[in-house]
C-alpha cells in the first residue's frame, strides 16, 4: 500500500501521542478509567493507552441496507446505539481477554479479541451489528433511524444476548432504579447441563439438586452479569446531590462506565478527572469495515488514537445508564459491598440496592431466546419475530 493511501485511509487514526498530552493538565490528581487508576504527572502516556485499548464504534456508511430496503449509513441517528456497542465490547473484553489487557496498533491480538470486533461489524449476519440493535429496537416502539435512548439500548442489549451463545452473557437491566440481588441470583446461577436435568430448566435442577442433596453439596455456575442500571438524575439538567456517587461508579472495578450524553447526542463515558467527565465520541463517520480475506479484520479505525474528549459533570443530560461486569459471583458479591458502602450512604439515593424480589412487581423470570425456527443473529429478518419477546421490561414503575 502507498504512503500516500494508507495515509488517507487512516486520517482520522493517525495522531502521535505526545500531541495531545497537553490537553491533560499537570496535576497530582488522579484520573479514573473503568476501574482503574492513573496518576496523571507520571503516567500519562500509560493512560492515554489505555483510552485508546477501548474499542471505539462511531458512525459507518457505505453498509448493506438495514432490513433489505433501510438506510446504509447510520450517520445523524446511531450515535446511542453505538455507545451501547461500546460499553459491550468492554464488557466482552473483560470477560475473555481482562480489564489489563493492552492494545498496540498492528501488534498481533489472541483470537478472541478478532471474535469479539466480530460480533460488531455492521452485517445482519453479526450479533450486535447496527442492523441487529435497529431491528430490535422496533419491538421497543423505536423505528428504524431514530434515535434511541440509554433505557432502550439497555433493553435491546439484553434481548440480543439471548442469542449469543459464544460469550453467554446474562443481562439484568434495574427497574424503577431498583437492583434486586434475589433476581440476579436467580438469572446467573446455572447449573452445568447433564442427562439427570434433562428438560429441566437450570433453576429448576438448581433447586432440585439443593433440595436433594443439601445446599452446600451444590456449587452452580455462574453465567457472566452484564449488569445496566438506567437512571434519571434530575429533571432537566443533573442533580449536583448525584455528582459524587456517580463518580464513585467509575472507581469500581466492575465498572464499564456510562451511557448519556446531551439529548440526541450520546456518548459513551468512560472515566474521570476532577469533575471532567472522560469519554469516547461516536460522531465520527468512517467507512465500512468488513472481514478480509483472511478472515481478520484490520481493526485501525476501531480505536480511537485522538485527543480524549471531556465534559464537565454538572453537563451532563439527566438521562444515562451505568454499565458494569461481573464475570464470577465474587464479583457481583463485592460490587454490592461497594454500593452499600459508597452510594446508599448518600441521603438522596442514586439507585436502590435491595435483596428480595419487591413483592408489589410482577414476578421476576429470567429472560429466554423465544422460540424461533432458525437460530443465531441472522434470524432477525423481519419485526413480526420480534413479538415472540416477554415484554415484563415495558413494565417500568416511573412515579407513584
Amino acid at each position: 500500500m502507498e504512503v500516500s493511501s494508507f495515509l488517507s485511509k487512516y486520517e482520522n487514526q493517525i495522531t502521535i501521542f505526545a500531541d495531545y498530552l497537553e490537553e491533560f493538565p499537570d496535576t497530582d490528581e488522579l484520573v479514573w478509567i473503568l476501574g482503574k487508576q492513573h496518576l496523571l504527572k507520571t503516567e500519562k502516556s500509560k493512560l492515554l493507552s489505555d483510552i485508546s485499548a477501548r474499542l471505539w464504534f462511531t458512525y459507518r456508511r457505505k453498509f448493506s441496507p438495514i432490513g433489505g430496503t433501510g438506510p446504509s449509513s447510520d450517520a445523524g441517528w446511531g450515535c446511542m446505539l453505538r455507545c451501547g456497542q461500546m460499553m459491550l465490547a468492554q464488557a466482552l473484553i473483560c470477560r475473555h481477554l481482562g480489564r489489563d489487557w493492552n492494545w498496540e496498533k498492528q501488534k498481533e491480538q489472541p483470537k478472541e479479541y478478532q471474535r469479539i470486533l466480530q460480533c460488531f461489524l455492521d452485517r445482519k449476519d453479526c450479533c450486535y451489528s447496527i442492523h441487529q440493535m435497529a431491528q430490535m429496537g422496533v419491538g421497543e416502539g423505536k423505528s428504524i433511524g431514530e434515535w434511541f435512548g440509554p433505557n432502550t439500548v439497555a433493553q435491546v442489549l439484553k434481548k440480543l444476548a439471548l442469542f449469543d451463545e459464544w460469550n453467554s452473557l446474562a443481562v439484568y437491566v434495574s427497574m424503577d432504579n431498583t437492583v434486586v440481588i434475589e433476581d440476579i441470583k436467580k438469572m446467573c446461577r446455572v447449573l452445568p447441563f447433564s442427562a439427570d436435568t434433562a428438560g429441566e430448566s437450570p433453576h429448576d435442577s438448581f433447586i432440585t439438586s439443593n433440595q436433594s442433596k443439601g445446599t452446600s453439596a451444590f456449587c452452580p455456575a455462574w453465567k457472566p452479569l452484564l449488569l445496566i442500571v438506567p437512571l434519571r438524575l434530575g429533571i432537566n439538567q443533573i442533580n449536583p446531590v448525584y455528582v459524587d456517587a456517580f463518580k464513585e461508579c467509575f472507581k469500581m472495578p466492575q465498572s464499564l462506565g456510562a451511557l448519556g450524553g446531551k439529548p440526541n447526542n450520546a456518548y459513551y463515558f468512560i472515566g474521570f478527572l476532577g469533575d471532567e467527565l472522560i469519554f469516547l465520541d461516536p460522531h465520527t463517520t468512517q467507512t465500512f469495515v468488513d472481514t478480509e480475506e483472511n478472515g481478520m479484520v484490520d481493526d485501525q479505525t476501531f480505536h480511537c488514537l485522538q485527543s480524549p474528549q471531556q465534559m464537565n459533570i454538572l453537563n451532563l443530560d439527566p438521562s444515562v445508564a451505568l454499565g458494569f461486569f461481573c464475570k464470577e459471583e465474587k464479583d457481583f458479591d463485592n460490587w454490592c459491598s461497594l454500593v452499600q458502602k459508597e452510594i446508599l450512604k448518600e441521603n438522596l439515593r442514586m439507585f436502590e440496592l435491595v435483596q428480595k424480589h419487591p413483592p408489589h412487581w410482577p414476578p421476576f423470570v429470567p429472560p429466554t431466546k423465544p422460540e424461533v425456527t432458525t437460530t443465531g443473529a441472522e434470524f432477525i429478518d423481519s419485526t413480526e419475530q420480534l413479538e415472540d419477546f416477554d415484554l415484563e421490561e415495558d413494565f417500568e414503575i416511573l412515579s407513584v
